[in-house]
């Protein structure tokens, strides 16, 4: 045992080192440096040894990676917590390519899985899909723990941080552990993290995963991990020793260490009597955030501060989660990304404020500009797309008439402009200030707007009476009354008060930002249009 352990650490070395490590700017400098003093005194004040076996555990809720390492007794301890800079997706395993989910679940790290010439410092795969993902179809590959802080689908560390767990892995091969496991969790494996997630559809597979956790804490071990009947099986040893734990066959009889089993069964059900019992009142965790992943708080405090600490360097542009635009780190990140990344749940329809877009996103993809508003989303950025300033175009003054025409000249001017297009009075050049939005579904300023940029034909009906604040827009030209027609009778009406002229006092409306706090700056106006605000743009968010 003895020989084979030490010919397992000289092919862990070789994979690991390389003839070049004097070059402290190659990879295998990188991935032979030294662990710091801080962490071998504390690894020698957990009665470890720098070479002992090591166990990853991953939290995706909380956004933490634990490193657990075998004492002088046998049994495992937690070494380090390490808060997690980027992980991406939802809670919930990952089941095909592109889907952005980090894993969840027990693999494998072997030697030839660490990556010294990684793009993003240094990282170690998966090996998704295990055995179990295969037996359910489920497809994807280059899952991986790394720097860089960058995340699609896998969980970045700064650099700083991976490469001492890169090190600290090493360091177990050197010291002839043929593998370390990873235990990848949605959150904390605790019954009342089940409880509050009781609505999830996944709470069948967080069920089974829990079982393996248990295992874990119940021995102080990593469980000896199988497959069967396309589940995980733990520490499970066949009744038959000819039959085998095969992931895609039903699992045979078998049986778990004397003791193991009954523990294991009486926390699940300590777990499903919890469940069964939470009322309505019980606040359930939302099924999916639209945050695209999750960020430890230590890294949100330094995007708000950057001259706060952190463990380790950010990159020069972080993506936090719930924002579609990447921010320096050099500089206080915008309140709207912070509160985003923050909040519980990020509606894909809510109108949020979006800054102007960096000079560069986020590394590991392409740049990315500031993000349309879906299709389907209601607000301002569905009414005002269109005037964004990327998309402005310039009015065609030839199409939009000096005064009003003649009668006799009407059929001329409806050839030259839309039908529903309101002609300006002659007095006015420029189309009138709004001061208010009309919150209604007819009539007021939404069908005004219709009115002057394209829309459908206004209803033949009076239009309804002014409503505070909303300026009433320009009344069409009267049309010459027949002398041998009499007209129907009509209620007086008034005509309506002229708008009040834009000046450079009038203060462009403040929208209140997803933190709660208002948000204004200059607005950007349309060519022959200067008086007409723009809601949803933010020229001062930078």
């Amino acid at each position: 045992m003895r020989w084979r352990a030490a010919l397992l650490a000289g092919c862990a070395a070789l994979v690991l080192a390389g003839c070049n490590g004097g070059d402290s700017n190659s990879p295998m400098s990188k991935a032979s440096k030294t662990l710091s003093p801080q962490t071998l005194a504390l690894i020698q004040q957990k009665d470890m040894t720098k070479s002992s076996p090591i166990v990853v555990r991953i939290f995706k809720e909380e956004s933490e990676l634990e490193v657990w390492k075998e004492t002088n007794s046998g049994e495992y301890e937690l070494l380090k917590t390490y808060p997690i800079c980027r992980w991406s997706g939802e809670l919930g395993p990952k089941v095909r390519e592109g889907d952005r989910q980090a894993p969840e679940g027990f693999y494998t790290i072997t030697p030839g899985q660490m990556n010294a010439n990684s793009s993003y410092y240094l990282a170690f795969d998966l090996g998704f899909p295990n055995a179990y993902d295969r037996a359910w179809g489920r497809s994807g590959s280059n899952l991986m723990v790394h720097g860089d802080c960058s995340s699609r689908g896998c969980y970045a560390m700064t650099d700083e941080q991976v490469q001492e767990i890169f090190a600290l892995g090493r360091e177990s091969f050197y010291g002839g552990q043929r593998s370390f496991q990873v235990q990848a969790y949605p959150f904390r494996m605790t019954a009342d993290n089940l409880v509050r997630h009781r609505n999830n559809p996944n709470l069948a597979f967080w069920k089974m995963l829990k079982e393996g956790s248990d295992v874990f804490e119940l021995t102080k071990a990593p469980p000896k991990v199988d497959y069967c009947g396309k589940r995980y099986v733990f520490n499970a040893t066949p009744v038959d020793p000819s039959q085998k734990l095969q992931a895609s066959a039903p699992c045979p009889d078998y049986t778990m260490p004397e003791g193991l089993q009954e523990a294991v069964a009486a926390r699940q059900k300590e777990a499903n009597a919890k469940i069964a019992s939470a009322g309505v009142l019980q606040p359930a965790a939302p099924v999916k955030t639209g945050k695209d992943g999750g960020m430890h708080k230590v890294f949100l405090a330094k995007l708000e501060n950057p001259e706060l600490s952190a463990p380790g360097s950010l990159p020069p542009v972080v993506k936090p989660p719930g924002s579609d635009y990447g921010v320096s780190t050099t500089e206080p990140a915008p309140a709207e990304s912070i509160a985003l990344a923050t909040a519980d749940t990020v509606s894909e329809t809510a109108a949020v404020p979006l800054p102007a877009p960096r000079p560069d996103d986020a590394p590991g993809g392409p740049r990315t500009a500031i993000a349309a508003a879906p299709a389907s989303a209601g607000g301002l950025f569905s009414l005002f797309g269109a005037l964004a300033p990327t998309e402005t175009k310039p009015v065609d003054a030839a199409a939009v008439p000096a005064a009003p025409a003649p009668p006799q000249a009407a059929s001329t001017l409806a050839a030259a402009a839309p039908a529903d297009a309101q002609p300006r009075p002659p007095e006015r050049a420029a189309l009138p200030q709004v001061a208010a939005l009309d919150a209604g579904s007819n009539g007021g300023f939404l069908d005004s707007l219709k009115n002057w940029f394209g829309g459908s034909t206004p209803p033949a009906a009076a239009p309804a009476e002014p409503i505070a604040d909303v300026p009433v827009p320009p009344v069409r030209p009267p049309v010459p009354r027949q002398a041998t027609t009499a007209p129907a009778a009509q209620p007086a009406r008034a005509n309506p008060p002229a708008a009040a002229t834009p000046t450079a006092a009038t203060a462009p409306p403040s929208v209140a930002s997803s933190s709660g706090e208002a948000v204004s700056g200059t607005v950007p106006t349309l060519p022959g249009a200067a008086g007409i605000l723009a809601p949803g743009s933010f020229s001062t968010v930078q």
